[in-house]
């Protein structure tokens, strides 16, 4: 139980490790894999494309139609610098004008129009304003003073005829504000009109009354070097703009009182007073802060196409927008507050103005009575009535300019391009639709691919298979199968193809096999697989031969009573004789034993059918019986069946020297190979390595084909392409078997040497 716990989570850490380094493995050979999942990735494509022509087959065609306004500042404009320090000229009041194009007094006026209520984009719609506040889309022109205004609906003329009739409810709106502002102006203007019209009937009639009580003064009133009564002039015309002054700051502060409820009215008033060149702090967030708020909404339409409206996203838009609308109304009462404490202090300083130009007028006319003369005292009365008549006639022209253009101050509004019916859709975007498309399904494609080789779990190179198994790889053998090749042929490939790659693979095989353990210490190899269909039994027949060849007497003894190969293989026939025979004690092992036609080479087929095959192979005869094969032969092969099938190879094992596993290029799975690793080691095999088989010869990840090339030996014309790698290879396989003769022993080593001349020739 012990040891079966610690086999177990030795495994689970084998296959923890085995997880990593294909992680690792996976992202070294990114092109590969890519190469390699090819037509997932194709599938993946072809299924996204497949996706966007659908929606564009059933998608609702929407037509886009756009107005241009033109919006300048009528009055003195307004510079700022920039982070640069460079001066720039102040267009926040565009970004204004965009907002009150969306804000719903202009959207309802929109609406109001007879025509609006008949229009199909609006009539099963609940909410028309909110609905036109979301389709509606209004920007501004970075590099003019444009305002683009464009509406997508499902219906070409009624799109651009919502345009036009929104862009013409923000004129009216905009030039009826204009009014009722040019309006109480005047109003206010008229007002003090009466009262100084008053005031210079009382002036003008003291003045009169005061000629008829002093008749001298007919000779000093035309005294042109008069300096008192230059002085009274130029402060009684100070005086004269400070009222007006004074009369201005009222007008502005009643009315930014009045509409202070109002933001959007309010900053359509300080734009008018920044407008006359009278400059007032306005905050340029609000802007920013209604497009963000566009902006998410916008998203948020968006999302509702692919989402439900409880969704966590819309959930989290919903509160985006809130905060945003929070910080708006926020700043639209600070710039309210904001506002009319400036208006006020403007109010307050030109009522200080006033105030201050009277007491130095008082104090001039404290000096022209000190002089106690009646010219002075006329003059007084003349100066204070030219003072009140020249402020009547500001106050009319101030009137008749209002009366006359009620637009002075105001903003220009000129409609550049009005919005036309489009002819073509702008959504859906055919190119930008097949375009995405295409980019997600190389995006999934590449996702599903790499799953896919995560989950795979097959062995795909040599140093894999090493740092896996903790084996040597002995050799890897290109696939066999080509058409018209029965297993006779590719179990004796050797000798029939011995110029052929395949060949070439054997005999490296072979010489991994002596030189990876002496010979009276390998005397018994089992070759075995983790599983069926490895090709272990074409192995076994291929490398017996590359032995026999090299000058060593081989048995190649088949003990896979289950589904024996080997008879097949060199085309005996089992039912006369063979291993079951012998260990049934019918005939004795001498007679068992068939030549295979090759010289040094003999077989033992597996013989007739057992009904017990592992007892058998686990009684004291087979054991007897192996010992006896090992001093008669350099090499006895054992051909049995695959570890994790059957306990024969686990009984094998245990009994043979060395123990070579074969594993199958791109079938043999990782958990399978090292469950078998794991099962012969725990009977105490000796592993002497892996031999990798089936390696396709368009793949290099096994390391066998990256300097061979196709040749045949005899033929010239494809000899001269022979690659210098192969005969290194030879050179070097040649010196390392001239180094093995002390522990090989000289026979052997030098047949091998020769063997190597003989296929260099």
């Amino acid at each position: 139980m012990t040891n079966g716990t610690t086999s177990g989570s030795t495994l689970e850490r084998s296959e923890a490790l085995q997880a990593a380094e294909a992680v690792e493995s996976l992202f070294e050979n990114f092109y590969e894999v890519l190469w390699r999942r090819r037509w997932t990735i194709l599938l993946a494509i072809l299924v996204c494309l497949a996706a966007g022509l659908v929606y564009l087959q059933r998608a609702t065609p929407l037509y886009t139609s756009t107005s241009r306004i033109y919006v300048e500042q009528a009055g003195p404009q307004v510079w700022e610098r920039d982070a640069s320090g460079q001066v720039m000229r102040w267009t926040n009041y565009l970004y204004t004008q965009a907002e009150l194009l969306r804000r719903t007094e202009t959207l309802s006026a929109a609406l109001k129009s007879p025509a609006m209520g008949k229009l199909q984009t609006l009539a099963e719609v609940s909410n028309p304003i909110a609905a036109l506040r979301k389709q509606l889309d209004v920007e501004v022109g970075k590099n003019d003073e444009m305002i683009n205004i464009s509406f997508t609906g499902p219906y070409p003329d009624e799109a651009a005829h919502i345009v036009n009739m929104v862009v013409d409810a923000y004129i009216s709106s905009h030039n009826k504000r204009r009014r009722d502002t040019s309006a109480e102006l005047v109003k206010l203007l008229e007002q003090e009109k009466t009262e100084r019209d008053d005031e210079l009937r009382q002036k003008r009639q003291k003045m009169v009354e005061f000629r008829q009580a002093n008749e001298t003064l007919a000779f000093g009133t035309d005294q042109e070097n008069n300096t008192i009564s230059r002085s009274l002039e130029r402060y009684q015309s100070a005086l004269d703009q400070a009222r007006l002054s004074r009369i201005e700051a009222k007008s502005f502060y009643e009315t930014a009182q009045t509409i202070a409820s109002d933001p959007w009215g309010l900053r359509q008033l300080v734009e008018a007073q920044r407008a006359k060149g009278i400059y007032l702090a306005a905050t340029s967030e609000v802007a920013s802060l209604r497009a963000e708020l566009n902006r998410l909404d916008r998203n948020r339409a968006d999302c509702l196409q692919l989402l439900k409206p409880d969704a966590p996203a819309i959930a989290a838009l919903d509160a985006e927008m809130d905060r945003v609308r929070q910080q708006i109304t926020e700043m639209d009462r600070e710039f309210a507050a904001s506002t009319l404490a400036v208006a006020k202090e403007q109010y307050l300083a030109a009522q200080q103005r006033e105030k201050e130009l009277e007491q130095y007028l008082k104090e001039q006319y404290d000096m022209v009575i000190a002089l106690d003369s009646q010219l002075s005292q006329y003059a007084l009365l003349e100066s204070d009535y030219e003072q009140t008549r020249s402020f009547c006639e500001i106050l009319n022209e101030k009137i008749r300019r209002l009366n006359v253009d009620p637009q002075v101050g105001a903003l220009n509004i000129e409609i550049v391009e009005t919005a036309a019916t489009p002819t073509s859709p702008s959504e859906p975007r055919r190119a930008t639709t097949m375009g995405l498309a295409l980019l997600a399904g190389l995006f999934a494609g590449g996702i599903l691919a790499f799953v896919r080789e995560l989950r795979d779990q097959r062995l795909r190179s040599t140093d894999e298979i090493s740092a896996l198994l903790g084996l040597p790889v002995l050799g890897v053998v290109p696939s066999m199968t080509q058409p018209h090749q029965t297993i006779s042929i590719r179990g004796q490939k050797v000798r029939i193809s011995p110029d052929s790659l395949e060949a070439e693979a054997f005999r490296s095989v072979r010489t991994a096999v002596f030189f990876g353990a002496p010979k009276d210490e390998a005397k018994i190899i089992l070759v075995t697989s983790p599983a069926p269909g490895e090709g272990k039994s074409t192995v076994v027949g291929n490398l017996a031969v590359a032995m026999a060849q090299a000058g060593q007497r081989v048995l190649v003894l088949d003990a896979d009573f289950r589904q024996p190969m080997q008879h097949r293989i060199f085309n005996l026939d089992r039912k006369a004789k063979g291993l079951s025979s012998v260990l049934a004690g019918q005939m004795d092992i001498k007679d068992a034993i068939e030549q295979s036609g090759l010289e040094n080479l003999d077989v033992l087929t597996a013989g007739p059918d057992v009904s017990n095959p592992a007892e058998m192979l686990n009684s004291e005869g087979f054991a007897q019986l192996a010992k006896q094969l090992a001093r008669d032969y350099d090499r006895v092969i054992v051909d049995s069946p695959p570890v994790t099938a059957v306990t024969d190879s686990q009984i094998l094992a245990a009994l043979c020297d060395v123990t070579v596993l074969v594993l199958r290029a791109e079938a043999s799975t990782r958990r399978v190979s090292m469950q078998a690793s794991e099962s012969l080691a725990g009977v105490g095999a000796r592993m002497l390595g892996v031999i990798v088989n089936d390696v396709s010869r368009k793949a290099n990840r096994y390391g066998y084909y990256g300097g061979y090339g196709y040749y045949h030996y005899g033929n010239q014309g494809k000899g001269r392409r022979r690659k210098r790698d192969r005969t290194e290879v030879t050179a070097v396989t040649t010196a390392e078997l001239r180094r093995s003769t002390i522990s090989e022993g000289p026979g052997e080593a030098d047949d091998l040497v020769k063997d190597q001349r003989h296929h260099k020739d």
